[in-house]
């Protein structure tokens, strides 16, 4: 695994859409869930929490597909990629899809979620897995996990 740095661009697969980081990630995950499974066509999604203030659609216009409700999840409009998503009530992060970064080689998933759902030959590098989501108290304890292994 190779150092994040920034700022890193990123795009769909076409290029139509672009994006960019300004900040590390607070959180790296993997979703095992079903949805995440149909979405990703693979057996689980990666995301990398992103402060919003550190991400930004820098070309195209990204449309809405996958959930349409209050979480929403954003694709290219030609290619269809599964670029990123802003969960429900949550204005202070974007899930971004990492793999659409020009390097993820940095990316490891720190949490796995819906392992309940995940296929029975599925397995990441995470060191922490839930069945479900973790509880909203375990969070800020990831986070400071997250974070201490990006300091070194």
């Amino acid at each position: 695994m190779t150092a994040l740095e920034l700022p890193q661009d990123g795009s769909c697969r076409c290029g139509r859409v672009r994006l960019r980081i300004t900040k590390a990630p607070m959180l790296t995950m993997a979703c095992h869930c079903t949805g995440c499974q149909k979405m990703s066509a693979s057996a689980y999604s990666l995301s990398a929490a992103i402060p919003a203030d550190g991400f930004e659609v820098t070309d195209g216009e990204p449309v809405i597909g996958g959930l349409h409700g209050a979480s929403r999840h954003y694709f290219c409009g030609h290619c269809m990629s599964w670029m990123f998503t802003r969960p429900e009530g949550v204005d202070f992060f974007v899930n971004v899809r990492p793999t659409m970064l020009d390097d993820a080689r940095w990316f490891a998933p720190f949490i796995e979620t819906f392992t309940s759902e995940k296929l029975p030959w599925a397995t990441t590098a995470a060191r922490h897995s839930y069945p479900t989501f973790p509880g909203m108290d375990d969070y800020a304890g990831l986070i400071a996990g997250y974070q201490a292994t990006l300091a070194g």
